[in-house]
């Protein structure tokens, strides 16, 4: 590539013809990389005077102001989403903003930031979202960074049905305050119908920030930080969204656990067509289920509810209520709103002392779903009091268990079945109940795609990865191997995965013994839990590998963990802790701040429910 002479350069022509040599190897993406970073540095760096007349400020120009921080703080992407449609209409407001991944921002930069606006959700127990999880720990560390002059506002997502709603968003606002950063105003938290609340907390912000903050649309086209440029997800456009879902047809449906297991796993396949849908190993698929027409029959006749009688949605659209039960509405799922708007339609004495207990009440909601509630406290209702009752149905996300570059227009997944007992009565999951048992071949379900850009494979080919996971876990990892093998990457694989059984639960069994035979598996560790009296899960399998496992960190091996939340993804973590510190020689606070900097540089991956 050459360059034209130039005239008035601020720098001399030595310089110059070195800055060539170097750029004229460099390919599109690295120019554009390099270009964002230049940038960056020289926002932090004091203005160079002007060189020739052309660049001379006036005299008396007011210093621009830097744009407004939206920090996402997302785990399913509809804080992701809220973000974004906040930035939107900002940008069209003409507010100068930069919207970053919490995950790709460095918290240490909250000390040079002026306003910042916070969406987050939260997962777990009560935890801050994955890509969250080191800005949360800075925040709360030893050394946070210094917020003083910072002005922000929060708003919050979760759900109600678990007893720390909206934690990470309530985290996030309490402790900036402590820190001494000014609230603009009070924190918002969602439910999981959280659209309409969330449109009304970004009209007022949007409407605030238009009366206070002057209008720069010129900062808002200037890229923010490198990371803008680099490390934001490249994700093909979506004709098909979680609004606007495909219609796909299930091509299998194979139970994938023996007879004798205790579990029901099914292996489903979809098949895209010319829908023209692209996903990467990590994302997720979102299904919209329906919900069991005999659970909402069971409901009708609790209420005496005529499933013919015409009600009102949220959105404001009018339907018969048997079809809202099965296909508009959430009915496998209690909620706190539930048990006290029922408690009060019947004034029924134990539900009324029950919700003026708020443990008590999760406990209950945990144990008991809404149709066992009815049945025990029996009350005629009104369709539209039933309907108001109830919140809306909301997609379930599954961990893609495959890669495109194996299986061209399908996406797969791995669902292990929900069943449990009340009152002598079965009951299932919502989707995994409509997914393993009630459809098949043929039947057609509405999907989506849901990226995860925190939850990828190296960029480097060459670099070694080590898989943990437990049960359904082993989803994304079955992708990320198809297309390690599909494109015949070079990097090391180490899969350490536990379930009950190895005769009844290695889930894709045939598949994993292939990839080990070619030696595309590296290494593989197994915690079959019940096959010895003692139990065996995949943290001890760590700690008793230790070695290989620091080993392998010191050659770059990037860590990724996938499963549950609030139990297994914790003692993994800890066990890693553990090994770090034994192996590394180091402090429990040294093994900690290394852990974090694995997770700060995506070297530690987690995705988990």
């Amino acid at each position: 590539m050459s360059y034209p002479p130039l005239s008035g350069l601020p720098i001399n022509s030595d310089t110059l013809s070195e800055l060539q040599k170097n750029l004229s190897g460099l390919n599109p993406l690295q120019t554009a990389w390099l270009s964002g970073y230049l940038w960056a540095r020289s926002q932090q760096m004091d203005a160079p005077a002007a060189v020739g007349a052309g660049a001379a400020a006036a005299p008396g120009a007011p210093e621009q102001a830097s744009p407004v921080l939206i920090l996402s703080a997302s785990q399913t992407g509809n804080a992701r989403r809220v973000a974004q449609s906040l930035q939107d209409k900002l940008k069209a407001a003409g507010v100068a903003s930069v919207l970053k991944n919490a995950g790709d921002y460095k918290s240490r930069q909250l000390a040079s930031e002026r306003l910042v606006l916070i969406v987050a959700s939260t997962q777990g127990d009560g935890e801050p979202p994955e890509e969250a999880l080191t800005l949360h720990k800075s925040l709360f560390g030893k050394k946070p960074p210094e917020v003083k002059s910072l002005q922000f506002a929060v708003l919050g997502l979760g759900d109600s049905s678990y007893p720390d709603f909206c934690q990470a968003g309530k985290d996030f606002d309490s402790r900036l305050e402590q820190l001494g950063a000014q609230r603009l105003f009070e924190r918002v938290d969602c439910d999981l119908d959280y659209q309409a609340t969330a449109d009304q907390w970004v009209e007022k912000t949007v409407a605030w920030l238009v009366e206070h903050e002057s209008r720069n649309t010129a900062a808002t086209s200037a890229p923010a930080s490198v990371s803008a440029l680099v490390n934001e997800p490249q994700v093909h456009a979506q004709i098909y969204t979680r609004e606007k879902p495909f219609t796909a047809t299930i091509l299998t449906n194979q139970k994938i656990t023996s007879r004798d297991s205790l579990k029901d796993v099914r292996h489903l396949e979809f098949d895209l067509g010319d829908s023209g849908i692209r996903y990467q190993p990590g994302d997720a698929l979102g299904v919209w289920f329906r919900n069991d027409p005999a659970l909402a029959d069971s409901i009708l006749s609790s209420t005496g509810v005529d499933g013919a009688a015409n009600v009102t949605l949220a959105d404001g659209k009018t339907l018969g209520v048997r079809y809202a039960l099965i296909h508009h509405l959430e009915i496998t799922q209690n909620t706190p709103a539930f048990v006290k708007g029922y408690a009060q339609i019947t004034q029924d004495p134990d539900l009324l002392e029950l919700v003026a207990n708020t443990k008590a009440l999760q406990d209950y909601i945990a144990d008991t779903p809404i149709d066992v509630v009815l049945r025990r406290v029996p009350q005629v209702l009104t369709a539209q009091q039933l309907c108001d009752l109830l919140r809306p149905l909301t997609p379930r996300l599954y961990s893609i268990a495959s890669a495109q570059e194996e299986v061209g227009d399908e996406v797969h997944i791995t669902v292990a079945l929900v069943e449990y007992e009340q009152d002598t009565i079965q009951y299932q999951g919502g989707a995994s109940g409509y997914l393993n048992r009630r459809l098949e071949a043929g039947d057609e379900v509405d999907i989506f795609i849901e990226p995860s850009a925190h939850f990828r494979l190296p960029q480097d080919t060459q670099t070694p990865i080590i898989m943990i996971g437990a049960g359904t876990g082993i989803a994304p990892f079955r992708a990320f191997m198809q297309k390690r093998d599909a494109e015949d990457q070079e990097g090391a694989n180490w899969l350490i995965f536990g379930n009950q059984s190895f005769k009844d639960d290695f889930l894709y069994q045939l598949e994993w013994q292939q990839l080990a035979k070619s030696e595309r598996l590296s290494r593989y560790s197994f915690a079959w839990s019940r096959d010895q009296q003692e139990k065996i899960y995949v943290q001890h399998k760590l700690l008793q590998e230790g070695t290989q496992l620091w080993q392998w960190l010191q050659k770059g091996a990037h860590l990724y963990v996938c499963g549950d939340a609030s139990r297994m993804a914790k003692d993994v973590e800890a066990a890693l802790l553990e090994v770090i510190a034994s192996e590394g020689g180091l402090s429990v606070d040294d093994a900690d701040a290394y852990l974090d900097e694995l997770r700060e540089s995506h070297r530690y991956q987690r995705d988990v429910y």
